[in-house]
């Protein structure tokens, strides 16, 4: 599934990932290929995300979006840092 993850100021990443697991605001969830349709708001927390060759990163938000639409998985967040 492909994933882009943006800021007000820049695109952060983009690619293919296997599995994207974000802390929405009624809990932390997962999105793995095939998930159903959804948007939903995003709070304070780790976003992790898996890539396709298996490299996991990670990044701390304030605060945000994530869609979800046909294995196209869409974040826009604020308050972005990278996690080493």
């Amino acid at each position: 599934m492909q994933l882009v993850i943006l800021t007000p100021e820049k695109e952060v990443y983009t690619g293919t990932v296997k599995s994207v697991k974000v802390p929405g605001t009624s809990g932390q969830f997962e999105v793995l290929s095939g998930h159903a349709p959804i948007v939903s708001s995003l709070t304070e927390g780790e976003v992790r995300v898996l890539d396709d060759k298996g490299e996991k990163k990670r990044y701390t938000i304030e605060r945000g979006f994530i869609e979800v639409i046909n294995d196209e998985v869409s974040l826009l967040v604020r308050g972005l840092q990278e996690v080493a």
